[in-house]
């Protein structure tokens, strides 16, 4: 158990500690949203240390490669159904988000069970980076801000679909062919 595969472990852990936060209360206690603000930020900080650490010292781990995109999508998708709950996003935005983290996941099983690594794109790097940063902007929820976080929130929704073809158009081999 490395350094980068202990970050990723701590990011999941953190997960049930920020939902607790945020929805305590209906939301509604400022103290508290800013302590899960915090923790959030902290978990979204791991996602790049442990990456750039696993890398940097050549400690990429199969545990890291399974567990650090799954840590990812827990945490993401964690906050936007919370912000379902909190009436900060649509239900429709947030099926779409997480249909496509069920697409790529079976896209990437069936490629691993055919011996492919299917890695992450810089779209997906991007949509993750929006979506985490639509949550942020959600969960301070300034008024004054509404306008910037409903076009972040929309980049995040576009690069997700973007990301989605993306990664289907470059892997439709995987699921037409046996990954052959």
């Amino acid at each position: 158990m490395n350094l980068p595969n202990k970050l990723t472990l701590l990011r999941v852990v953190m997960i049930p500690i920020f939902v607790v936060l945020l929805l305590y209360k209906g939301g509604q206690d400022q103290t508290l949203r800013i302590a899960a603000l915090i923790v959030f930020c902290l978990a979204s900080f791991t996602d790049f240390l442990d990456g750039q650490i696993a890398r940097k010292q050549q400690l990429v781990t199969d545990f890291g490669k399974f567990m650090d995109p799954l840590a990812d999508k827990l945490l993401v998708c964690s906050a936007l159904i919370c912000l379902i709950e909190l009436d900060q996003l649509p239900a429709w935005y947030v099926i779409i988000i997480i249909a496509r983290e069920f697409i790529i996941s079976g896209f990437r099983l069936v490629a691993a069970d055919n011996g492919i690594v299917i890695a992450a794109s810089w779209w997906g790097k991007f949509k993750t980076t929006f979506q985490m940063l639509t949550v942020i902007l959600l969960i301070i929820n300034i008024p004054v801000l509404s306008t910037v976080t409903a076009i972040i929130a929309l980049i995040a929704l576009v690069l997700t679909i973007v990301s989605l073809v993306d990664y289907m158009a470059k892997n439709i081999r995987v699921i037409t062919e046996g990954g052959m």
